[in-house]
């Protein structure tokens, strides 16, 4: 009579989940080696007993060698999981895309006017207020900017009316120094009057041997003149003198 067969489930008496453990291990392992000859397979076996005791088996590559592998296909595998799942996603993702750009299109064409024959009076209410709210937001960022330029230019108006009364204090200020001043000189001028004396004399190069004798010719010449213009004198009748002195 045959064994029957052995229900799968966690043996709750202890020693016989032990006994268990220990046959079915050593099976295990037994199998492991018998696949790895048998096939020329690379085999790597690890079992952790429930008290965290290791048992482990390998073919006659170490086995750092058999998980390092393990690990580089297993990342391959992921990798290509992932592309092939962001391809997929891509696929199903494209298809939404689009119609979210026909909807925002057709959006679009409402608020500009446009395509209102399908749009029901519900909808047509909806834009009316879409419209008139974004109407209410620009008109409040156009006053805000009008406010803020407005603001602006009254600091500026401001600055220069400051400016334009720091030059008048120093104007007012320059043109008292400049009266005090004149004042003073003034008075300075009443107390101390100042006399201009004349231009001085300029001196005359001393005459040469030949010049005094030209001088002295020239002035014998001028007396012997008014001589005989005062001779002239005498001898002219009284008549034509009052009219020469006329």
């Amino acid at each position: 009579m045959g064994r029957g067969r052995v229900q799968l489930k966690r043996i709750e008496n202890k020693i016989s989940r032990q006994v268990t453990f220990s046959k079915r291990r050593t099976g295990l392992l037994k199998k492991a080696h018998e696949i790895s000859i048998l096939c020329d397979a690379e085999v790597a076996l690890i079992v952790f007993s429930t008290k965290g005791k290791l048992f482990e088996y390998s073919t006659d590559s170490s086995m750092e060698r058999i998980l390092e592998r393990y690990e580089r296909y297993s990342s391959a595998e992921r990798q290509v999981a992932n592309d092939s799942g962001q391809e997929g996603n891509l696929s199903l993702e494209c298809p939404k895309l689009m119609a979210r750009i026909e909807i925002l299109q057709r959006s679009l064409r409402n608020f500009a006017g446009e395509d209102l024959d399908p749009i029901s009076l519900r909808e047509l209410q909806h834009l009316e207020q879409q419209i008139d709210n974004g109407l209410k937001r620009v008109r409040a960022r156009k006053n805000q900017l009008y406010h803020e330029s407005l603001s602006e230019l009254q600091k500026k108006d401001k600055a220069l009316h400051e400016q334009n009364s720091m030059l008048s204090k120093q104007l007012k200020q320059n043109e008292k120094s400049m009266a005090e001043h004149a004042n003073w000189e003034q008075r300075n001028l009443g107390q101390n009057p100042t006399y201009f004396m004349p231009p001085p004399m300029l001196s005359l190069p001393p005459l040469t041997t030949g010049s005094t004798l030209q001088t002295r010719e020239f002035m014998n010449e001028k007396e012997e003149a008014t001589a005989q213009i005062q001779l002239n004198t005498m001898q002219m009748p009284p008549w034509m003198l009052r009219h020469v002195n006329e």
